[in-house]
């Protein structure tokens, strides 16, 4: 299976939906974009994994990058709609404890908005 990602911005919140496999022959695809997701404290980016099936310690690094940037500017990040075997992986590298999440896309909006 291959990895695609999407993003756009709606209501001042960019939403960045990733489809398929986030592993280490995909996540290249990705990392340009997640490094340029927070330049400064308005923004606020939400991932969405309501599509992503497997996630490897690769796509991992990437998301800890992105949180790890909007904490230096004061941005938001907000994780959604992580499937049981992609919160699994999180759960298990203990990023669940570090990182917001949203059960859906709608709450996960809402608090952004907030």
């Amino acid at each position: 299976m291959s990895f695609e990602f999407q993003l756009e911005t709606t209501n001042g919140v960019q939403h960045l939906k990733l489809v398929g496999r986030l592993d280490t022959s995909t996540f290249l695809s990705l990392e340009k974009t997640i490094n340029g997701l927070f330049q400064s404290a308005e923004d606020k980016v939400l991932i969405d994994f309501s599509s992503l099936s497997y996630i490897s310690s690769s796509g991992l690094r990437l998301i800890l990058v992105a949180a790890k940037r909007a904490r230096q500017v004061g941005g938001r990040l907000l994780l959604c709609e992580l499937s049981p075997a992609v919160r699994d992986v999180f759960e298990i590298s203990g990023f669940l404890k570090i990182m917001e999440t949203a059960d859906t896309k709608a709450v996960a909006q809402a608090a952004l908005q907030a």
